[in-house]
């Protein structure tokens, strides 16, 4: 079934006997039964959901009761061990791991990697004086960014380390310190002509998710640095480039990261002045039963041979940077939200809905990329005896008033619905979706319908929830807003 905006799901039956006192009407499940064809087989066999990754229905139920629903909940431990594999990437001549902290840049999170050793890359100036307000060093932030802030300057001196995106960013950084008679060292970032999506298989074409290529505006063409454009760029205005940096975008085809390695590398021999060479991040992990995760070992093992060979063809040993953003925290994080209704339409293309009480206001991948999350229906009594085992196939959606906001899409099909085999429902039932720690508070389209902010807690080895944000008042939505007088 295919969505547009022009279209809404129509998700009430018609007939005065759907809105009839229960007393006075048949169930929901019999009445259905009554109505269509039993749920295909294919369907009926898939395995149910009934465990999270790492919450229990009685801890979701506690994290419930501290904040209420819906709410973004983070496992610590399974922070801990993402940090620590990705500390443990393989590397010839030093590591730096650098959190990709738009993924989810709670500062709760942002300190905890900062005490672990793990820098920060930022990719706005808003960012970064996030992340600084957050207790991270100014010297461990990188930033590469669309839009260069106007307080680069400022941002440099603080010992922030910019990499410039594009050949007018450059002019800018040169201008200014050239005029202030500073040889400013800074980076550069490279787009290496190739690149991987989640959502593509193609190297070149566009995707969502793919930041290198001829279809990608991140980073300077990479003719642009062997044609001596850049270089003659950098002497006008004596610049010093110590860092190259490239990123390809999410998927992390093995292959292609070794090649963009290599062809990294070649651009440090461009400036013997280069000292380190970041090869960004987005590592694959797989969300789902099934998917693969990258293997941090496998995939770093044949690098840390490119950079050797680079070590001994020119005598320079750099250093290693990765900008790992999903790999944290994705599978660390999960949506817990409260099925607060459910609808059924009949005939051709019907289908049972539930609805959240959240939606695309808390995780837009589903809408926006076709992403699919895992999603685990618990009792709401927060109890692990109450599971049970009847199991129904159901379309999961927003609570927004928008007919995209659908959780449960076709594979890679924002615009088509997908059904889910999971355990029976009942109105008040928790829904937990997995997989939801990168790229979903931080990029949810909140306050949409004016749905405030969800709050965010912690959920240490005990269970027990830590609120790292509070729920957002109505207030706080609209505090901005200003009043006008004699306009009408």
């Amino acid at each position: 079934m295919k969505l547009s905006i022009a279209s809404t799901l129509i998700l009430l039956t018609t007939g005065a006997t759907a809105f009839a006192p229960s007393a006075h009407r048949p169930s929901f499940s019999a009445l259905r039964a009554t109505l269509e064809e039993p749920a295909v087989a294919a369907a009926a066999a898939a395995a149910v959901p009934t465990k999270s990754a790492f919450l229990t229905p009685e801890s979701a139920a506690a994290a419930i009761e501290a904040v209420g629903s819906p709410l973004y909940a983070y496992s610590l431990d399974m922070l801990e061990e993402f940090a620590a594999k990705c500390l443990a990437f393989p590397n010839a001549y030093g590591l730096t791991v650098r959190y990709a902290m738009k993924s989810c840049p709670n500062g709760a999170i942002l300190s905890l990697f900062n005490s672990r050793g793990i820098h920060i890359d930022a990719s706005s100036g808003y960012e970064v004086r996030r992340a600084m307000a957050a207790g991270v060093p100014a010297d461990h932030i990188s930033l590469s960014t669309q839009e260069l802030p106007n307080d680069f300057a400022e941002l440099i001196d603080m010992g922030v380390k910019v990499n410039a995106c594009s050949l007018s960013q450059i002019e800018r950084i040169g201008k200014h310190y050239s005029a202030a008679g500073t040889n400013q060292v800074i980076g550069i970032r490279v787009n290496p002509g190739v690149g991987s999506g989640g959502f593509s298989s193609s190297t070149t074409g566009f995707s969502k998710t793919n930041v290198g290529g001829p279809t990608s505006s991140f980073g300077i063409w990479h003719d642009l640095l062997t044609d001596g454009t850049v270089p003659t760029m950098v002497d006008k205005y004596g610049l010093i480039v110590e860092r190259i940096h490239t990123h390809i975008g999410s998927g992390s085809d093995p292959e292609i990261w070794q090649s963009v390695a290599s062809r990294s590398l070649s651009f440090c021999k461009i400036w013997d002045t280069v000292t380190s060479c970041n090869l960004g991040g987005g590592y694959k992990v797989g969300r789902n039963p099934g998917e693969p995760t990258t293997d941090l070992q496998e995939i770093g093992a044949p690098v840390t041979n490119v950079f050797r060979d680079f070590a001994t063809e020119t005598g320079r040993e750099l250093k290693l940077e990765i900008e790992p953003g999903t790999y944290l925290v994705a599978n660390a994080g999960a949506l817990v939200c409260t099925v607060q209704d459910k609808v059924f339409t009949t005939g051709d293309g019907s289908h049972t809905f539930l609805k959240l009480d959240a939606g695309m206001t808390d995780v837009l991948r589903p809408s926006l990329y076709g992403a699919v999350h895992p999603i685990t229906i618990l009792p709401g009594s927060g109890k692990s005896s109450d599971v049970g085992t009847e199991s129904e196939s159901v379309v999961v959606v927003g609570h927004c008033c928008e007919s995209g906001d659908l959780m449960t899409p076709q594979p890679g099909e924002p615009e088509s619905l997908g059904e889910r085999n999971l355990r029976k429902a009942a109105i008040g039932d928790i829904c937990v979706m997995d997989g939801s720690g990168a790229y979903c508070s931080g990029m949810s389209t909140k306050n949409y319908n004016s749905f405030p902010e969800a709050p965010e807690v912690l959920v240490d080895a005990d269970g027990k929830p830590h609120v790292i944000r509070s729920r957002q008042s109505l207030e706080q939505i609209y505090q901005n807003e200003e009043k006008v007088d004699g306009l009408w």
